[in-house]
């Protein structure tokens, strides 16, 4: 087996809009380009998961035109050098997304894939977990990190495990859509079944030998895209006539569901796709009677709550198990266990075309 040739290039998507964490996440300022866990926000957090150093070369960003400055104000806080950003001038999924990086870098550069919204712990696993992958993915297979589960949560697709192919490596036996309840207890009780996060890693031209199988429309148009695409600096603007010929699909659906070398590499990193406010709940430090509170806040007789402001003072007193965010131009309130219902409050401001969604707080 070959190893690369050059430094594996991550390559970081940037390009969601985390309405689920609305109101403190929008589309004008979506939830990546917050601090919700960290000082740092989601989008540092990740650039520093992979340092520059003798494995890492430089990341290319794949993002919505509209946030190129404060993406770029980012990296160049937490000391990234030399990024590349790749534009999108519309949405099409993770897999057109990633084909443009894989035809801007280098044919047999490695690319590490990661959303850059996501929580990881253990970094230190997760190199480990990269490690191991390398030598397959050095000679053509395309690997996925399957996240050990803990509950059997029914919001994640799974990936079941196959044979042995090296040391924490194996084959994929099949992807698995998101189960019920009872399916996904089946699955933590059997063992050999893991989240599927949505992190990848495959040579550069391996991929797009995949998408001229499964998807050549999505591969031709991410070729015209960057062949057309203007350059300013550290910034590609793909041809956006080309780019909106290609397909919208993800990377699961166009390619790793399909491909023949396909691996799985399970790690345990204290992984999180901070999907919801019960998420942030879970991942935030908390008082003794399990508030976590952040911002001007008073709280008293109140217990397990989620509280947070970066507006007005928010005063809470003889409840428990809510979900309480406002920011400077909206307040949501809510159960917590059920925030993914915010998608109906989500709806409902869409119909109405209102303005919260689009603005970032504090506008």
């Amino acid at each position: 087996m070959r190893m690369p040739s050059t430094k594996i290039v991550p390559v970081i998507l940037s390009g969601g809009s985390g309405t689920r964490l609305w109101p403190l996440s929008r589309t004008g300022r979506p939830k990546q380009l917050l601090a919700l866990t960290h000082a740092d926000t989601m989008l540092q957090l990740t650039a520093r998961r992979t340092p520059q150093d003798a494995r890492f070369g430089a990341p290319i960003v794949v993002a919505n035109a509209a946030h190129a400055d404060v993406i770029a104000d980012q990296l160049a806080t937490a000391g990234v050098e030399g990024a590349l950003l790749i534009l999108e001038p519309m949405a099409r999924n993770t897999a057109p997304a990633i084909a443009l990086a894989a035809v801007a870098a280098d044919p047999d550069a490695v690319l590490l894939v990661m959303p850059s919204d996501h929580v990881i712990a253990d970094p230190d696993a997760f190199r480990a977990a990269i490690d191991r992958a390398l030598p397959l993915v050095s000679d053509g297979a395309m690997a996925t990190f399957g996240i050990e589960p803990d509950v059997p949560d029914t919001g994640y697709g799974y990936i079941q495990a196959g044979d042995t192919l090296a040391d924490g490596v194996f084959s994929v036996a099949r992807f698995v859509e998101k189960p019920d309840r009872a399916t996904a207890q089946g699955y933590l009780d059997a063992g050999g079944h893991y989240w599927n996060g949505g992190i990848f890693l495959f040579r550069a031209d391996t991929y797009m030998a995949a998408l001229d199988t499964h998807a050549p429309e999505m591969a031709e148009a991410a070729r015209a895209a960057v062949a057309g695409a203007a350059r300013e600096d550290d910034r590609l603007f793909p041809d956006p006539v080309a780019f909106a010929s290609s397909p919208s699909d993800s990377v699961d659906y166009a390619v790793m569901e399909k491909a023949d070398r396909v691996v799985v590499v399970p790690v345990a990193m204290g992984w999180s796709d901070v999907g919801s406010w019960d998420a942030i709940h879970q991942l935030a430090d908390r008082d003794i009677a399990g508030n976590a509170q952040h911002g001007d806040v008073v709280a008293i007789d109140t217990q397990r709550c989620l509280i947070r402001t970066d507006g007005p003072l928010v005063a809470m007193v003889g409840v428990s198990d809510l979900i309480v965010v406002a920011t400077g131009d909206a307040i949501l309130i809510m159960p917590r266990g059920e925030s993914q219902e915010v998608k109906r409050a989500i709806a409902v401001l869409k119909e109405r075309g209102h303005i919260t969604l689009d603005r970032p707080f504090g506008e």
